[in-house]
């Protein structure tokens, strides 16, 4: 496996709300997207990587299954950023979303909790794995908005499902069988609210290696705007 990380805090904001977390050793990689008050979404995204990559380790150290490991790492993560908010005042209503690509032999599991975004970008294709969490997405599958419309909705960023919100927690789960030559895109939404899946893909083709098809990603979304954080690993399988 090879892979490039970058992670910006953008034009606009003054702190940078976004973690990503990389640990090849057991093919885990994850990125977080925090909301909350002054420090409060930092401290819920990192929060959640931090208890996702120890609690998962553990369980895959005692042969779980990867799915359900998965699962339960997330939905701890859940739990602790939801007793942190629930003790400290200046963190009340904090929360993240969370993508997670966990990886064994030649099956990616992904894990999925708000609208950041897992694609898998095959030959001249790029396909979404994951399903969004939020309103716009919400609207979109109900008919009530064009893909077109839902990209510069004003209320694009209200999320409907996020880490640390409630004491329990639904995670979507994803399996997908991976060939030699796959490319594995983890990103916030400070890339997509900014390029469509085209751009982003004739991006990373064009570009001559990975480290500077992730920089790349990120000045296109910069030069659109950069109004957001904006994380990105890729991952070449």
């Amino acid at each position: 496996m090879r892979w490039a990380q970058i992670t910006d805090i953008g034009l606009v904001r003054s702190l940078n709300e976004d973690s990503l977390c990389v640990s090849p050793e057991i093919g885990l990689f994850a990125v977080a997207d925090g909301m909350g008050g002054h420090l409060a979404g930092e401290v819920a995204s990192v929060t959640a990587l931090q208890m996702l990559e120890q609690v998962l380790a553990k369980r895959l150290q005692k042969r779980e299954g990867p799915e359900q490991a998965l699962i339960a790492a997330v939905q701890e993560a859940n739990r602790k950023i939801f007793e942190l908010a629930s003790r400290n005042q200046q963190w009340a209503g904090m929360g993240t979303t969370i993508t997670a690509c966990l990886k064994r032999e030649k099956v990616i599991y992904i894990a999925q909790v708000g609208d950041s975004r897992a694609y898998l970008l095959r030959e001249n294709l790029i396909v979404q794995l994951t399903e969004d969490h939020s309103l716009v997405r919400e609207l979109v599958r109900n008919g009530g908005l064009t893909e077109e419309q839902a990209l510069h909705h004003p209320q694009r960023n209200v999320l409907t499902r996020a880490l640390g919100t409630a004491p329990s927690l639904n995670v979507d789960i994803y399996h997908h069988e991976i060939s030699p030559g796959d490319l594995l895109l983890l990103c916030t939404d400070g890339l997509t609210g900014y390029l469509r899946p085209d751009e982003i893909m004739l991006t990373i083709r064009t570009s001559p290696d990975l480290d500077r098809a992730a920089r790349s990603l990120v000045d296109k979304a910069l030069g659109s705007g950069g109004k957001d954080n904006i994380t990105v690993i890729l991952l070449e399988i």
